[in-house]
């Protein structure tokens, strides 16, 4: 049986904390694959200049590069319309079948939104979700502010702490603030070479 984990996100950019989780949940719960989604139209994001997803895609492809076990999808980036979980999932699960164990990884915070995403009922039928926390984040919320069943569909990851977030490496570029390290050197280069984030 194969074990497929899917990770979106709008990835503006892609940087060190998306790998590390990424890393992690494929070592905890023996994962074949991690297959990274950049989002064309993220539903949740209301910001009006996310980059294209051409940048953001490139910017994926080169971060991922080096491990054998992550992939990249332009999945969304080829639909019509909001990127919806919900039909990436089930193109992934038409893709696999259905003896495949399919995983949707993705923030600690965005699942505590899980209720307002489109038809999250469907969601926890395709697949279980891996919930990534930074060290000391209150993982009893879900059991506060989640119903039973969506809770027995939810795994959580505490993933080492790498206290870095695509708005930081946006607003440090604006500034003129070095990125190395946040985000890997293919990336940062990607991002200077193409005038990213600059004003």
């Amino acid at each position: 049986m194969r074990r497929i984990a899917v990770m979106g996100g709008t990835f503006d950019p892609v940087h060190t904390g998306h790998l590390v989780v990424a890393e992690e949940a494929r070592a905890r719960f023996a994962l074949d694959q991690v297959i990274f989604v950049p989002a064309a139209v993220p539903p949740h994001k209301q910001r009006a200049d996310i980059s294209s997803g051409e940048d953001r895609y490139a910017m994926v492809l080169l971060a991922t590069a080096s491990n054998p076990f992550f992939a990249v999808s332009r999945i969304e980036l080829q639909r019509p319309g909001p990127s919806y979980t919900i039909d990436t999932i089930r193109e992934f699960r038409a893709a696999f079948g259905p003896e495949a164990a399919l995983y949707f990884i993705t923030g600690a915070d965005a699942v505590l939104e899980i209720l307002t995403w489109h038809h999250p009922e469907a969601i926890i039928r395709e697949c279980r979700f891996i919930a990534a926390a930074r060290p000391g984040y209150d993982l009893q919320q879900m059991t506060r502010r989640l119903p039973k069943h969506f809770q027995a569909a939810i795994d959580t990851l505490v993933a080492p702490g790498v206290d870095v977030s695509s708005s930081e490496i946006r607003r440090r570029v604006r500034e003129g603030v070095p990125i190395r390290y946040l985000t890997p050197e293919p990336v940062e280069d990607y991002i200077r070479k193409n005038n990213l984030y600059v004003g």
